[in-house]
């Protein structure tokens, strides 16, 4: 079941936006928790809150289940245009350049990833939801002899 969040005006503009949004997108969420942390570019801590709050929204829908459990992964995320903010600056002579203050709308949609019941990713799965009782001990593993030894072994055999 997926959860959507909504981060809108954010006076920064669109295009330094995307990239921290093209830096997340299809991640699962722990490690798009961990990318944004120490992501130096500031939209970064914006898009981190925001992800949070669709994490927040996504428990509000599933009581009954652990984030942890769910394989949460960034379905969608995507970066509208906002309002534009026109200003004046002075320029030389008289005149008045034009300043745009860009805006962004972020949508954020979060949802829990299935995988196919014969995929690896699914076996991976299922062993660690396994108890650890039914672990069995295993006698050791003979070790392999280097090749050198084996070659003076079987010389030795030979002259015999």
């Amino acid at each position: 079941m997926e959860a959507v969040a909504k981060l809108r005006n954010v006076p920064t503009s669109p295009r330094k936006m995307r990239l921290v949004a093209n830096l997340v997108r299809g991640q699962k969420v722990t490690r798009a928790l961990g990318l944004l942390k120490f992501e130096a570019n500031s939209g970064a801590a914006r898009v981190e809150k925001l992800l949070l709050s669709a994490l927040a929204n996504w428990q509000q829908k599933n009581e009954d289940e652990r984030i942890e459990d769910a394989n949460l992964y960034i379905k969608e995320i995507f970066v509208d245009e906002g309002r534009q903010l026109k200003r004046l600056r002075p320029a030389p002579q008289g005149r008045g350049h034009r300043i745009r203050k860009r805006s962004n709308h972020v949508t954020l949609v979060i949802d829990s990833k299935v995988e196919p019941l014969g995929s690896k990713a699914a076996a991976k799965q299922a062993a660690e939801t396994k108890p650890a009782a039914t672990v069995v001990d295993e006698a050791p593993k003979k070790t392999r002899r280097s090749s050198a030894k084996k070659s003076n072994e079987t010389t030795a055999e030979a002259t015999a």
